[in-house]
Formats: C-alpha cells, structure tokens, sequence
C-alpha cells in the first residue's frame, strides 16, 4: 500500500495565510493597517463596521496567523502589520499565482 505525500511545509502555510485572509473583515482591517503611516492606536470598531466582539475574534485570527501584532496598554490597543510576515505572504502568494500553466491540451 503506498502511502499518501504529506503537504509541504510551504503549502500549509499558504493555507493558513489564505484562511486568515478569507473574510471581508480581516482584509478590511489589513487595508486599513497597511494604509497606516504608523501602528493603530484606538478602537478599531469606531472604523471597521462590525461589533467589538466580532472585530476581536477577526483581529486574534489575524495574530494568530502573524499577519500583524498587537500589544494591549489599556485604554488603547496598539496594532501594526508584522511585516515580516507580510513580506513572506506576499512571496508566497506572488510565487502561486505566478505558477505558469503545464497543461496545455485543456482547452476549457
């Protein structure tokens, strides 16, 4: 019995990346961050619109994904966009959708 091909590193995390980005909130809120000159300070909700509750399980989502970080000096909650992590999102993504087609006897 031959055993099925595990996925690649690479190929997991563009999974996640893409799962992290796969609601309008999420790529509402890192338009927004990436527009920024600098972090975020203040209630997001008073921007995004979406109830605190809602827009803070998008946020973790998106923390939990590294695709941007947060720290917590209450009142205010200072968020950026990791950009190391983005840069890495953008080569991944850039690398997939650069993928040339092999298939060249489909004509659908």
């Amino acid at each position: 019995m031959t055993q099925k091909k595990a996925f690649t590193e690479e190929q997991e995390l563009i999974a996640r990346l893409a799962k992290a980005l796969g609601h309008p909130v999420r790529v509402a809120i890192i338009q927004m961050l990436l527009n920024q000159k600098c972090c975020y300070h203040g209630d997001m909700s008073e921007v995004i619109p979406v109830a605190k509750s809602t827009l803070s399980q998008h946020l973790k989502e998106l923390k939990d994904a590294g695709l941007i970080q947060g720290t917590i000096t209450l009142p205010t909650i200072k968020y950026c966009i990791n950009k190391e992590r983005w840069a890495l999102a953008q080569k991944l993504f850039g690398n997939l959708f650069q993928t040339e087609n092999q298939c060249n006897s489909c004509d659908l």
